[in-house]
């Protein structure tokens, strides 16, 4: 039985050590399919477009494809970097429960109380994470890649060899966003290009600058086809206020006591400032007055306040 225990222990540090590994080469391939999309659109295909003359439609609409695609390439890529570079959100070290939310009480939690065990049925809403050694603030999970809590856990995504959780789960939100719009864009402005290869004509170009076109549609449809049913899913998630822990954790629930209405558990995600709702940032007075957004309280139902997740 220990031998059995100790080799599962194993193959679960390999398993994520390989995806932490894995992660540098998504962030190199997201790049590579940048580079390979921007080759076909820019120097391939419209920009030749835009510079050579051939007529004022053509040149007008080289230049709104190559406006929009550059204007949400750097969203894209501006959202993509801030998921990879933002900590999620860790338990601060100096962190205690102040209040007991089960009961509702006023009072600080006493001595007894805060060395409860997450398994004693008294104190139920006290968690503590045994690989940590530390207490679990509500929606706090362990990520076993990064060997640590994160607060409001989603999920560990080796596209940007980070967590996705509290602080950085909007600007993961519109790094789906930019990279539908972007892969949406790409693949109507390669279609007839990709149309023309089936296509009985001569085509321009060199057998390379086909060929990347061609991937280059390939790719962009495939990315847009997959992030669609992503963003469809988080967009949901969003309206219930929920992550995709707690959506499985939860699944037998008729009610959740932090589903505050869609209005209100957008902003617990996006703010108030309608100015930063799509720009991967927060005013200054959005991180004031909405204490969710720093990962360690949230407002809930006072009439469900006994679930525990």
């Amino acid at each position: 039985m220990y031998r059995s225990g100790t080799v599962m222990a194993w193959n679960v540090f390999r398993f994520c050590t390989a995806l932490r590994g894995l992660g540098s080469i998504m962030i190199l391939l997201v790049l590579g399919v940048v580079g390979v999309t921007y080759y076909a659109v820019v120097l391939t295909n419209y920009g030749p477009s835009l510079v050579s003359g051939g007529g004022i439609l053509d040149a007008f609409i080289a230049l709104a494809v190559l406006a929009v695609f550059h204007c949400l390439l750097v969203m894209l890529l501006w959202s993509y970097f801030s998921v990879i570079f933002t900590d999620p959100g860790s338990v601060p070290q100096s962190w205690n429960p102040v209040l007991d939310e089960e009961r509702g009480d006023t009072d600080p939690l006493t001595a007894t109380e805060f060395g409860a065990s997450p398994a004693d049925p008294a104190n139920p809403r006290i968690r503590f994470c045994k690989k940590c050694n530390q207490l679990k603030p509500p929606r706090c999970h362990h990520c076993s890649v990064c060997g640590r809590c994160v607060l409001k856990m989603d999920h560990h995504c080796v596209w940007v060899v980070n967590c996705v959780g509290a602080l950085n789960y909007k600007y993961f939100l519109l790094f789906l966003f930019y990279t539908f719009l972007e892969t949406t864009v790409v693949t109507l402005a390669l279609l007839p290009q990709f149309i023309a290869f089936f296509s009985d004509g001569e085509i321009p170009g060199t057998p390379s600058t086909l060929a990347t076109t061609f991937l280059a549609f390939v790719f962009n449809l495939a990315f847009a086809l997959s992030v669609l049913g992503f963003l469809i899913m988080h967009i949901s998630l969003v309206a219930g206020n929920t992550t995709t822990i707690e959506a499985y954790e939860k699944k037998t629930t008729p009610k959740w006591r932090y589903d505050l209405g869609r209005k209100r558990n957008f902003e617990q995600v996006f703010g108030l400032d309608k100015r930063y709702w799509f720009i991967p940032a927060y005013s200054e007075e959005d991180l004031r007055r909405i204490p969710a957004l720093h990962g360690l309280e949230y407002p809930s139902k006072p009439e469900l306040e006994s679930q525990d997740f």
